[in-house]
């Protein structure tokens, strides 16, 4: 699944780089663009379909696996922890670095936020420099992040975001737009809390594909949006005065 979902992501650069959009596939396809796009948003093709687009291209379908490895080859999965505490002690290359990876413009960076084009600009070397992005002429920005980059466990900035998480996310009805809060409480065994997790980390799995494929929008279209999945063998302490 992961390896298919790269396919696409690698079908969809081949799309930019040779300037043609959702419009042109349908098209290609005789089909709506609304269907293109549930196409690319469910991961739904056929080898048939597949083949299709690449003929409208003009490449194989080994040029795009081609272009997989080379995408994987430059990419980074994670950093060390010293990257990761040199990022977090500065709060404002911090802001910057998680705005990069939502596929934020540096000058909308500038234009949302008290931060200086030349500051900003000095962030993004720092990026550079730890092979987070390639900073490109005109302060362009291409990542170097791969589909499965994550932050350490338990590493410097996840414990700066849970820190975030304790003091202020929770701190709502969640009856808002967008708002959800759903809490369960049951019994499970060894099994079951495995299946549940793998149930989990796909449900995590589609919102970062979700997120990838909304980073094509402007930023005026998209949100901040935050999910916690979290499981545990937790008892409430309002049980423990009534233990025997």
């Amino acid at each position: 699944m992961a390896q298919s979902n790269q396919l696409i992501a690698a079908l969809k650069q081949a799309l930019k780089a040779h300037g043609r959009t959702y419009a042109d596939v349908a098209h290609h396809l005789n089909l709506s663009e609304a269907s293109v796009k549930r196409l690319f948003s469910r991961r739904s093709f056929t080898l048939q379909r597949l083949d299709q687009i690449c003929q409208m291209l003009e490449i194989e379908i080994s040029d795009l696996m081609q272009l997989l490895q080379e995408r994987a080859a430059e990419q980074i999965s994670g950093l060390s922890l010293d990257q990761e505490r040199e990022i977090v002690a500065d709060r404002e290359l911090l802001l910057v670095t998680v705005c990069i990876l939502n596929r934020w413009k540096p000058a909308e960076i500038v234009d949302c936020f008290g931060i200086t084009e030349l500051r900003c600009i000095r962030h993004l070397a720092r990026l550079d420099r730890l092979q987070m992005i390639d900073l490109l002429p005109g302060n362009r920005v291409k990542l170097r992040i791969a589909p499965n980059f994550q932050w350490r466990e338990n590493g410097p900035i996840q414990q700066f975001f849970l820190q975030q998480l304790q003091k202020d996310f929770f701190n709502s009805r969640f009856d808002g737009i967008h708002e959800r809060l759903i809490v369960v409480n049951g019994m499970l065994n060894a099994n079951s809390f495995k299946v549940f997790e793998r149930k989990m980390e796909h449900l995590a799995r589609e919102f970062s594909e979700l997120s990838s494929d909304d980073a094509l929008l402007p930023l005026e279209e998209r949100d901040g949006a935050t999910v916690v999945l979290a499981i545990r063998p937790w008892r409430s302490a309002f049980f423990n005065q009534f233990t025997k």
